[in-house]
């Protein structure tokens, strides 16, 4: 089992329960579906992440998934996020590891954002979601920064888990930029979503 700082991540053995209500069903005037470009390169990080955790970075091509966004489903999302963000110390590569950029499962406590992403989308892959709908992301956030999410797709839509952001909310209301994101169909391969600006490190402070 996974362990940071002698606790176990599996959602059973979660034990924070929130208040949280279903996603409501987004209206006319914001799209579900973020509109997907042409293949793009791999965030800085991605490529020597996956060298040392090749079980992470899945096996190749699948066929892309959805989740169906049940109350169930909704509330699981909520303990994830909220459990990683408040366990999860804020830190950056520079700091952590004497380097820019590093992508790492925080394990002893402390990382930057993507990896408050690595670690959601471990914590939900191990509890039974797939992989095809969990999506790291590369945004820039509201001071034009570089900044990495986790875009869960569902049938009522795509939403944000964020380190910067307690609230699970549609990818319409983050008030991002999405520059790029993982392919539903691999993993290692990563899709522009429109913003044409370089996001040269993803890393971020809470």
């Amino acid at each position: 089992m996974f362990n940071i700082r002698g606790q176990g991540l599996r959602l059973a053995a979660i034990a924070i329960l929130l208040t949280v209500n279903a996603p409501a069903h987004a209206g006319d005037e914001h799209p579900l579906y973020a509109s997907l470009g042409d293949t793009t390169r791999a965030p800085i990080g991605w490529i020597d992440f996956c060298n040392d955790n090749p079980t992470e970075c899945g096996n190749g091509a699948s066929q892309p998934r959805d989740i169906v966004m049940s109350q169930a489903a909704w509330r699981d999302l909520n303990k994830v996020n909220h459990w990683v963000n408040e366990n999860v110390k804020p830190m950056t590569d520079m700091d952590h590891w004497g380097v820019i950029e590093k992508w790492s499962l925080p394990t002893d406590g402390y990382g930057d954002c993507e990896d408050y992403v690595l670690l959601k989308r471990k914590m939900l892959i191990d509890a039974g979601w797939p992989r095809e709908a969990l999506l790291i992301t590369v945004v820039r956030d509201r001071k034009g920064e570089g900044h990495a999410v986790l875009t869960v797709k569902s049938d009522k839509g795509e939403f944000i888990l964020d380190n910067q952001n307690e609230s699970i909310v549609s990818w319409t209301d983050t008030g991002y930029r999405f520059v790029k994101r993982q392919s539903q169909g691999d993993p290692n391969v990563w899709v522009s979503l429109g913003d044409g600006r370089p996001a040269v490190a993803t890393a971020s402070a809470k």
